[in-house]
């Protein structure tokens, strides 16, 4: 704990407010809310810790504080900040998969169509379906039962759903408003729960259609009812009002938290939502934190009621989610809450293995990595790669690894401007002088620790860069690789020296996936460079192949090779003059 710490702690005020930890680089890793800051904040320093715990406190370098006038407000406070700055210690609920909905379209002739967004066009939307398997199916199960039009545009002539009676064809027949009103109604009520009235409605004109000898009518009116008994009575019914209702029950272990959330719609319990992360705080306070995130994601609609554990504040999860909340203490109600506890617990207790491995082979590999250097653990770790073949279409790769992880959103490809002929280490100068040019420019975050795959001059040339031009103190390393390409030492210091490292430890396999993802991402980038400007070269001496019929080959044969290969009359199907096709052949002749 360094000086500045210990005087903010010491001035830290007996009021609710959010605090912002922050570390060597500034960077906010955490944001936590306490109802007094001076004790939440002062814990982190004082004490024993579990591990996880140990390594964020290990981070801080600084911190901020900012006091609110109630806990509500603190918290509201701490999830505005969590989605402003995403710390990498917080609960960040990055899961961004949609739900499907079931939406009748506002139109003239109305649609029914399963979509994943939800947009304020006065259609009716149904759901959402956690399970897209169940939504596709009704919608099947209503297009059989209720002839709507199923085509984007009207035709101008009848198609087969007309002939098999699940369209009215309003392309050529007149349908009435009244009609559309009739259908969307029942489509409503059928959505809303009323399927068991369709299907009674069904029977009765099942047993009319029989009566009358029309077998082929009944036939029809059997299968529907068949279709809806299979589609949407797989579920058992588990409460009797058909509110819908979200059940949230949690566990929390060793330092970590598992919430599940079962969705229950119209009765039924259709899908459950599992999400596994470490906690800093209260254990009440990192759930309040979790809901509140929860309802913020587009995907999550709050229903009707929501069922909470016992341990959690009632009326401050109603103000922070804004829909009615309750604890129940017995009954249907108390054995769903439950019942999700169980599972968070099964849950979590399946996931320790799995969470302890990786661990070791990521952030735990990270931390030891740094000891056996003897720099900061390098929790961000930038690594470069060159490639060419004897100078032609040089090209440099960075990758990315956070927390000993691939962050590919980070990763970035570089063609070579300034260096003629194969330099490696002009090259490598080249690529380091940009990157980092625009990382002090746009305030990108800085790494611990760069990794240079190259030997002794690439990695001088580097840190020259580094330090002569930039006056960055970033420690460069590099890596060597054996006869057979395989990673075989890590170099690093001043002078340069083989870092000792077990070859079956986490380090050194992180130190491999590094290379390896470095190397196959250059590789993967010249080769592509490389493809285009073969196939750019060639076509660009033939007369009479300018852009748009370069781009014509390319999409039809998607290759030079496939080019070679086809005949004159390949090319002239494809709209190439004759005269043309047959100097692009001469070439091709001349190539091979």
């Amino acid at each position: 704990m360094n000086n500045a710490i210990k005087h903010k702690l010491e001035i830290l005020p007996d009021l609710p407010g959010c605090y912002l930890m922050k570390d060597r680089h500034g960077t906010i890793i955490y944001v936590g809310k306490a109802k007094i800051l001076k004790n939440r904040v002062r814990s982190y320093f004082t004490g024993a810790h579990d591990t996880k715990t140990q390594r964020l406190v290990s981070e801080i370098q600084d911190f901020e504080y900012i006091v609110t006038s109630s806990d509500i407000e603190a918290l509201i406070l701490e999830m505005n900040l969590i989605k402003k700055h995403s710390p990498k210690y917080n609960v960040l609920l990055k899961d961004d998969k949609s739900y499907p909905y079931i939406k009748l379209t506002n139109e003239r002739h109305p649609r029914l169509i399963t979509t994943r967004k939800v947009k304020k066009d006065k259609g009716k939307y149904f759901g959402p379906y956690p399970n897209a398997y169940a939504a596709n199916e009704t919608k099947k199960l209503l297009d059989r039962i209720y002839p709507l039009r199923k085509c984007r545009a009207l035709p101008d002539r009848v198609c087969l759903y007309y002939h098999m009676g699940q369209c009215l064809a309003p392309c050529v027949n007149e349908v009435s408003q009244e009609t559309y009103k009739q259908l969307t109604s029942e489509i409503t009520r059928f959505l809303n729960g009323g399927y068991k009235d369709v299907k009674k409605e069904l029977e009765n004109k099942m047993y009319e259609a029989s009566n009358n000898l029309e077998f082929e009518r009944a036939k029809e009116y059997r299968d529907q009812i068949s279709h809806i008994e299979s589609t949407m009575e797989k579920q058992t019914i588990i409460s009797t009002d058909f509110t819908d209702r979200d059940v949230f029950g949690f566990w929390i272990e060793k330092g970590w938290m598992c919430v599940q959330v079962f969705f229950i719609r119209h009765g039924k319990l259709i899908e459950r939502d599992v999400s596994l992360f470490p906690v800093y705080a209260e254990e009440e306070e990192e759930f309040l934190t979790f809901l509140g995130q929860f309802y913020l994601q587009p995907q999550h609609f709050k229903p009707k009621e929501i069922l909470l554990p016992q341990v959690v504040d009632e009326e401050l999860a109603e103000q922070l989610v804004g829909a009615k909340v309750l604890k129940p203490k017995r009954g249907l109600k108390k054995d769903l809450v439950e019942l999700a506890e169980k599972n968070a617990k099964m849950a979590l207790h399946d996931k320790f293995a799995l969470i302890e491995r990786d661990e070791e082979r990521t952030i735990g590999a990270v931390e030891k990595l740094g000891k056996a250097m003897g720099i900061y653990p390098p929790y961000r770790i930038e690594a470069f790669d060159n490639s060419h073949i004897h100078g032609t279409d040089p090209v440099s790769a960075l990758v990315v690894f956070t927390d000993g992880r691939p962050d590919k959103k980070e990763y970035r490809k570089y063609k070579i401007k300034t260096v003629e002929g194969p330099d490696d280490y002009e090259s490598m100068r080249e690529v380091v002088r940009r990157r980092y040019t625009r990382v002090l420019k746009d305030h990108l975050p800085l790494p611990d620790l760069i990794i240079i795959d190259g030997g002794k001059g690439q990695i001088e040339a580097a840190k020259d860069i580094l330090i002569n031009e930039l006056g960055l103190e970033i420690p460069v390393a590099g890596l060597a690789k054996d006869d057979k390409h395989r990673t075989s030492e890590l170099l690093f210091g001043d002078p340069l020296e083989v870092v000792e490292l077990g070859r079956s430890s986490h380090e050194f396999y992180l130190l491999q996936r590094i290379q390896d993802e470095v190397h196959r991402f250059a590789i993967t980038f010249h080769r592509q460079l490389r493809g285009k400007s073969a196939f750019q070269s060639a076509l660009d001496e033939v007369p009479g192949i300018g852009p748009a019929r370069k781009k014509l080959l390319l999409r039809h044969f998607g290759s030079l090779k496939k080019m070679k290969e086809a005949s004159l009359e390949d090319f002239t199907n494809i709209g190439i003059p004759q005269p043309v096709a047959e100097k692009l052949k001469e070439k091709f002749e001349e190539q091979s």
